[in-house]
């Protein structure tokens, strides 16, 4: 009996406070992400700068970021990277060359949760979707007064891309963030001649720096 009276309390307390809340929304849009009054907005933009490996050999990347956030906690946007420095691969032979070197990038969609976000020190998911394009190339004189080197691409090919990353971020003032993570990049597609198609696949570690209205 006692059981039976907690139950119908529980639920005459649900009731009445359901349609108090129904009097109280009457006329207006519900949504998902509640009273669109109440949605903030901001956006930001980032440059990286990343350090990984690709078959051993150290690469940088350095690429950004950018993308509007929506209640402080969920970003939508694009961001990409380039490789930086030259990536040896003379120990690899393509046809009559053996000083080849690798060079590409890439960048897609990017969509990032924020997790505690008002937090002088918070966490923050970025995921990149999208796609790339590598090429080995060779280089050699064309100028040699003025000493400027001439790429010429031994074999290219383009891929998809999936890194999701974790980042811890320093709010250091209201419109400046730094940001220290961790990604690992998956490609897929890739066909470059004698080589594994997941030769891009790996770690990296990194820094960014964010500008804008978080």
């Amino acid at each position: 009996m006692k059981k039976t009276n907690l139950i119908f309390l529980l639920m005459t307390f649900v009731l009445v406070n359901y349609a108090a809340a129904q009097e109280k929304t009457e006329g207006e849009m519900r949504t998902l992400f509640g009273n669109n009054d109440k949605i903030s907005h901001g956006g930001y933009g980032a440059v990286l700068i990343n350090y990984s490996q690709f078959d051993g050999k150290d690469v940088v990347l350095v690429g950004g970021r950018g993308g509007w956030i929506i209640n402080h906690g969920i970003v939508l946007g694009i961001g990409g990277y380039g490789f930086a420095n030259q990536i040896s691969f003379n120990d690899l032979t393509i046809g009559n060359e053996d000083k080849i070197y690798l060079s590409g990038g890439y960048g897609g969609l990017l969509v990032e949760p924020i997790i505690f976000p008002m937090q002088p020190v918070h966490i923050s998911v970025p995921v990149i979707i999208g796609a790339g394009g590598a090429a080995y190339v060779n280089k050699g004189w064309y100028d040699n007064n003025n000493q400027n080197w001439n790429y010429n691409t031994i074999d290219s090919s383009p891929f998809f891309v999936l890194e999701p990353g974790i980042e811890v971020e320093f709010n250091v003032v209201k419109f400046m963030r730094i940001g220290l993570g961790g990604y690992y990049r998956y490609t897929s597609g890739l066909n470059l001649e004698k080589t594994d198609e997941h030769i891009m696949d790996g770690f990296s570690a990194g820094l960014s720096l964010k500008f804008g209205k978080f």
